[in-house]
């Protein structure tokens, strides 16, 4: 966990250390000498505004920088013209990189009312070379321009660019190391995600991801241990285990360990209530794996098993490395061994070549599988990606009309699964007041489903019993027992 008296104690007036993370603490508290004069100088303390896109490995990486400027001396505001703007951006779909064009094309012309501003790009996007070139060309107002592999440099960024008041880019074609006891800032006290591995090594035919993140690399797991210890320490009781493949952790480690060992020892961390993790891959979900989900009383019964395609054709175009046959097996295995299990999946539609038939099939496995919910997407196309050259894009009148038919598929099954449940008492963890009706609060089964249910503050945090009495599609309302 990150020692803010170990960082106190840093001379920055001798030579900057060589080893991470003390160099970082060293840049972060030269940058906050430079934001106590900054902010006395405006007569107010600095802001930032950190805006994140894309997946919960990006929201980790926010946390981290969040709390690294926190730390120099900048306070979070909404404002979306602070004193320093952070777009942690996802390449995913091409149009998250036209969201974030739009957004500095609204900022360069607050920064010319306002020069002092600092505005920064970091994650995923900043990983292709062709986006950095727009950015240094077109947007040469941005001050930080950094990747995925040196997230932890910011410190030292920042203060390079303060320095030379020119801007700084630094991205990183692959990861050097992974550097540990960097600080966070949970967006809830009691729950949070643990990265235990970066990167893919699936390569996927429409992903991106494996060329922004890397190869895989599996953090060691007494690091991973120490980490969630530290956290149940500071009053968390849930933890959510981050890669782009968890199945696979392990793999890169001297000494070799499973996800599912992994997942047992965790679960012996005393203190911790619940575990969820993602995403699993189904090439890599082991026997050993459904055994260790089963046995481990903190594992919550919710399980995220990505589909994309019920066509065993399509699967292998899109490079699954599984069939409809194998995925199907799958899931009646782990069905036969973990019975209460709520399955969610990831499904594309219109992937190129994609007739009527193999659609057909991704229909079938959704009435077999029976999943509680299903994130659906429209095919993009994603250059940099074997997909986007391919014979037999799909026009988009077709799609949008199997599109439509997955939805009611998906939503008459989920409707069908929430309603049974209704009357039925589940342990609930409440997270937060209902935004939109503040005599509720807003909690989650185990299965990962929202309840809200009338209560107070008092039990935000704490895993209470609900009665679910009556469904709402896609969440609950319910009463505390």
């Amino acid at each position: 966990m990150f020692d803010y008296e170990r960082l106190e104690l840093v001379d920055i007036e001798k030579e900057a250390p060589e080893r991470e993370p003390e160099r970082q603490y060293y840049f972060m508290k030269k940058c906050r000498a430079w934001a106590e004069e900054e902010a006395a100088g405006r007569g107010r303390p600095l802001t930032m505004s950190v805006q994140t896109l894309g997946c919960q490995m990006n929201a980790k990486d926010s946390e981290k920088m969040t709390a690294v400027l926190e730390y120099i001396g900048y306070r979070e505001t909404e404002e979306p013209t602070a004193d320093f703007v952070l777009f942690n951006t996802c390449t995913v779909r091409e149009n998250a990189n036209l969201k974030i064009y739009g957004r500095l094309g609204y900022l360069k012309n607050q920064k010319s009312k306002n020069p002092a501003m600092k505005i920064a790009l970091c994650g995923c996007m900043m990983q292709e070379a062709d986006e950095v070139e727009k950015v240094k060309k077109s947007y040469s107002f941005v001050d930080l321009v950094f990747g995925t592999h040196n997230i932890y440099k910011l410190p030292e960024l920042l203060y390079s660019q303060i320095q030379s008041r020119h801007p700084v880019i630094d991205v990183w074609q692959e990861a050097k190391e992974i550097v540990e006891d960097l600080p966070g800032k949970r967006k809830y006290p009691f729950k949070t995600g643990v990265n235990i591995m970066f990167g893919c090594n699936n390569f996927c035919s429409y992903c991106i991801v494996p060329y922004v993140r890397g190869r895989e690399r599996s953090r060691e797991p007494e690091d991973i241990l120490e980490e969630i210890r530290g956290l149940v320490s500071e009053g968390v009781v849930e933890v959510m285990l981050l890669g782009q493949n968890v199945n696979s952790y392990g793999k890169t480690l001297e000494k070799k360990m499973t996800f599912a060992e992994l997942l047992r020892e965790v679960n012996k961390v005393e203190g911790l209530k619940r575990i969820r993790f993602m995403t699993s891959h189904p090439k890599d979900l082991s026997e050993e794996l459904i055994d260790a989900m089963r046995e481990c009383r903190k594992v919550c019964a919710h399980l995220h098993l990505p589909l994309q395609s019920g066509s065993s054709r399509i699967l292998k175009k899109m490079n699954r490395q599984y069939t409809k046959e194998g995925y199907l097996k799958l899931v009646d295995n782990i069905r036969k061994k973990v019975p209460d299990i709520s399955l969610t999946t990831d499904i594309i539609v219109g992937f190129p070549g994609e007739t009527e038939e193999d659609f057909e099939e991704t229909l079938d496995v959704v009435k077999k599988v029976r999943y509680d919910s299903a994130y659906t997407f429209i095919y993009s196309k994603r250059s940099g990606t074997p997909a986007a050259a391919m014979e037999g894009q799909v026009p988009q009148e077709i799609v949008k009309k199997r599109f439509d038919r997955l939805l009611k598929t998906i939503q008459k099954i989920s409707a069908e699964i929430t309603a049974a449940r209704v009357g039925q008492t589940f342990p609930v963890l409440m997270e937060e007041v209902n935004s939109q009706d503040a005599s509720l609060i807003t909690g989650r089964l185990s299965n990962n489903e929202v309840v809200h249910c009338a209560g107070d503050r008092s039990l935000i945090g704490k895993i209470v019993p609900v009665k679910l009495t009556e469904s709402k599609g896609f969440y609950y309302m319910g009463e505390v027992q």
